[in-house]
């Protein structure tokens, strides 16, 4: 028979003497916890990488990750960009190969003219400054020489060169759709100009096709949970993938949260088509509308940053935080407060730029939209909502695991001793109360006493050994909007 008090590892018919004193951490851990959160980065790959395709790889920094995956490659440049903007989180990557039926992506700047001074040219791939100096008289094939020239010597560029009678022709180092959206410009930064005598036409990066499939990448992951990933294949088959796959995750069978982050170039037409057609709560993609970055590397931005500070405060508004290492549209470029709105609505996040110049996130949304029935729905338009939720959810599991490992369950009512293993529905409803407490004193929830007067925590009819509960928490928002009429007096 048991005795009053449950041991777990001292027997009750022991009779050699002595003192036996059993070790139990079931109430050691105090206050909430804290949860194991890890960045995936999906790319890429060169062949000069060491790091075969389909193999998760913990990488520490950038320089790592030009030896794993090639040095230019898609992937190196999204974990370049995420570790400067956080270096703290432990962050892992997947690469992929290119797609056997892919084709890279081409672009060409055409010289013509002739210079009548010596210059320089101040060329930007990808939000990438490169100069090429150029003398007087020089003939268009030695000013298109150079500018490839330059172009080749940046072995972090997601680009090679070649010229010939006075065209630089750019190629993608990969074959894929994300080529097509590279930038290629002259003198972004006032001040900057084209050496007199010479124009300098731009054909845009364009015939880029065939994504590698995300199902490789998922199928490498297998069941190891990240948190937050950033992957720069945005078609909608990858997409889809993608989001399914998080589905999964978010379930209650699972529970292994992930949110995937991307970024999507283009006019405000073409953004606010992409978000309408997505409707995902496992999704956020960034409009970084005609930015010279490209957008991988803003999505590698936005999920590191977004990691780095919803890990220390889910509920926290991410507005205004700094997107380093990105450059915005110029100025007549960017989206106004009208249009900005209207990507709000199709699913799209937006950004700010200071007075500096720098970018600065205005709202991080997901793509969720709609509900089932087509009705829109807010419950998770806010990226805050979704973590927030997560980790309540997280919390309760946490504490119901380490406070009853091994506990036999009763009704409520039962007249057993205090040192009894033993949990009823009215013990588990006290221990979620005062959880609730908990969570409320670090600014995740409000409104104690209707979560009181909601809570159901009931022993179920067809399982003795199961206890069912409702658990209503009001989730605290975000401070986003203050309105006021001035009503002034003479």
């Amino acid at each position: 028979m048991p005795e009053n008090v449950s041991f777990a590892e001292i027997p009750v018919d022991i009779r050699t003497p002595g003192q036996y004193i059993e070790i139990d951490n079931s109430k050691a851990v105090q206050g909430l916890p804290t949860q194991d959160r890890k960045i995936l980065i999906l790319g890429q790959r060169l062949a000069a990488g060491t790091v075969a395709q389909k193999v998760p790889m913990r990488v520490l920094n950038a320089d790592q990750a030009a030896g794993y995956f090639g040095r230019g490659s898609l992937l190196h440049g999204m974990i370049a960009a995420a570790k400067a903007a956080n270096p703290y989180t432990d962050m892992w990557a997947v690469a992929l190969d290119d797609a056997g039926a892919g084709v890279a992506a081409t672009g060409t700047i055409t010289v013509t003219g002739t210079p009548t001074e010596a210059g320089t040219i101040n060329l930007y791939i990808g939000g990438v400054r490169l100069q090429a100096g150029v003398a007087a008289n020089d003939s268009v094939t030695v000013v298109a020489a150079a500018i490839a020239a330059a172009i080749n010597a940046a072995a972090d560029l997601p680009v090679t060169a070649t010229s010939a009678l006075g065209v630089a022709t750019i190629t993608a180092r990969h074959k894929g759709e994300t080529g097509n959206a590279i930038d290629v410009r002259f003198n972004y930064y006032m001040g900057e100009a084209t050496p007199k005598g010479i124009t300098l036409a731009i054909a845009a990066m364009s015939g880029g096709t065939g994504n590698p499939a995300m199902a490789d990448a998922l199928s490498a992951i297998g069941s190891d949970q990240y948190y937050t990933i950033a992957t720069p294949w945005t078609d909608s088959a990858n997409m889809v993938a993608l989001e399914s796959e998080l589905g999964t995750r978010w379930g209650p069978m699972s529970q292994k949260t992930g949110h995937a982050f991307a970024g999507l170039s283009g006019t405000h037409g073409t953004l606010t088509t992409y978000g309408a057609a997505r409707n995902s709560l496992h999704s956020t993609v960034v409009g970084s509308g005609k930015s010279p970055s490209a957008p991988w590397i803003w999505a590698s931005i936005l999920a590191a940053v977004c990691e780095f500070n919803g890990a220390i405060d889910p509920a926290r508004p991410f507005q205004t935080l700094l997107l380093p290492g990105l450059l915005p549209p110029s100025e007549k470029e960017r989206f106004t407060r009208d249009e900005r709105n209207l990507l709000l609505k199709d699913g799209i996040s937006t950004f700010l730029v200071d007075a500096g110049g720098r970018v600065l996130i205005e709202r991080v949304i997901t793509t969720y939209q709609t509900n089932s029935f087509g009705v829109e729905d807010i419950s998770y338009l806010d990226l805050e909502t979704k973590w927030t939720v997560d980790y309540i959810r997280y919390a309760v599991r946490a504490r119901i695991a380490l406070r009853f490992p091994r506990y036999k369950l009763a009704n409520d009512g039962t007249n057993f001793a205090p040192g009894q293993a033993i949990v009823t529905p009215r013990v588990i409803r006290a221990e979620l109360l005062g959880l609730f407490r908990e969570l409320e004193q670090s600014g995740l929830v409000e409104n104690f006493d209707q979560f009181k007067a909601d809570l159901l925590v009931v022993r179920s009819n067809s399982d003795p050994n199961r206890i069912n509960a409702v658990i209503p928490p009001d989730i605290v928002n975000q401070f986003r909007v203050f309105a006021a009429a001035v009503q002034f007096r003479l």
